[in-house]
């Protein structure tokens, strides 16, 4: 299969190319500059030049690949306060991919979001297929685009969603991450915090296994699929925290959640979400079986503490 992915020297598309190579297909990845060209060219793949904006050239890119993965977003818009920017100009890209398949029965799977789909609750598949109203208009844009994403496959569309805890963990994960952010924050502010008392479940995912389930879905997952990219269910933010402050020898402390953002910036009102989340029916679908290291064992291994 030839897939063509956007984000494919970022993060997660930096695993996923590698995983897709080593399973027999062939990769173009999307990239905006020189230096993304010459990482994904030394991985072994082919590369589509152009940036989230080239709707033109993405339509190009994906009527010419047998499926596309839709990793990129831009953070850039969304970490500087331009959250609804960010969203929107997503579904722009999320639309133009499902122009250019619509009617071949080729695979779109894009990555969303689980943070806020189902609060206080283990989030299932199931849920967030309704729209509701969220507090955060991020993340009502960002399931909004996750349910166009799932009614394209009344279009012809192989359609696949793929939501991401929102800890993606590993070695090297970058700076903006929201790992990273806390660590950084709790190192210049001298605190490690958590909001109110830290009862606040995030599920989490290694990268390597987020990559294996991104490339299961674009292999066969059926038309209309909603997947969790969740290999723990919940971890506790005060645990979070409490990691990262015995890392970083700072004390751990609690926050009000009104004193959220001027403690914790811009990730502090996320911190307070409880976003529990269920992966079973994903693993009996697709087979998934997460290995890597869990969230806490990575924070101890010193990954975020450099």
């Amino acid at each position: 299969m030839h897939v063509l992915v956007t984000g494919a020297s970022g993060w997660i598309g930096s695993a996923l190319v590698p995983e897709l190579l080593s399973a027999g297909h062939r990769v173009t990845g999307l990239a905006r500059s020189d230096a993304s060209a010459a990482a994904l060219t030394d991985a072994g793949a082919d590369v589509l030049r152009g940036s989230l904006d080239d709707l033109d050239t993405l339509r190009q890119g994906a009527r010419a690949a047998d499926g596309v993965v839709h990793l990129a977003f831009r953070h850039d818009l969304a970490f500087s306060g331009a959250m609804t920017e960010a969203a929107l100009a997503d579904r722009a890209v999320v639309d133009a991919f499902g122009e250019a398949l619509a009617g071949t029965g080729k695979p779109l799977v894009i990555a969303s979001g689980l943070l806020g789909v189902s609060p206080g609750r283990p989030a299932t598949e199931e849920d967030g297929l309704v729209a509701e109203d969220l507090d955060s208009a991020l993340l009502n844009h960002r399931q909004e685009t996750a349910r166009a994403t799932v009614a394209l496959a009344d279009r012809g569309v192989r359609s696949v969603v793929v939501r991401l805890s929102p800890t993606v963990h590993g070695a090297g994960d970058p700076p903006g991450a929201f790992i990273s952010t806390l660590s950084a924050t709790a190192r210049e502010r001298g605190a490690s915090r958590y909001v109110d008392d830290g009862a606040a479940r995030w599920p989490a995912v290694h990268r390597d296994d987020a990559a294996r389930l991104f490339r299961l879905a674009v292999e066969s997952v059926p038309a209309g699929s909603v997947l969790h990219a969740a290999a723990e269910e919940g971890v506790a933010t005060r645990d979070i925290a409490a990691a990262l402050g015995e890392q970083l020898g700072v004390p751990v402390e609690s926050v009000p959640a009104a004193d959220a953002v001027d403690a914790l910036g811009w990730l502090g009102p996320m911190l307070g979400l409880d976003s529990p989340t269920s992966s079973a029916r994903t693993r009996e679908l697709t087979g998934w079986t997460p290995t890597g290291p869990t969230l806490l064992e990575d924070i101890r291994a010193g990954h975020y503490t450099r």
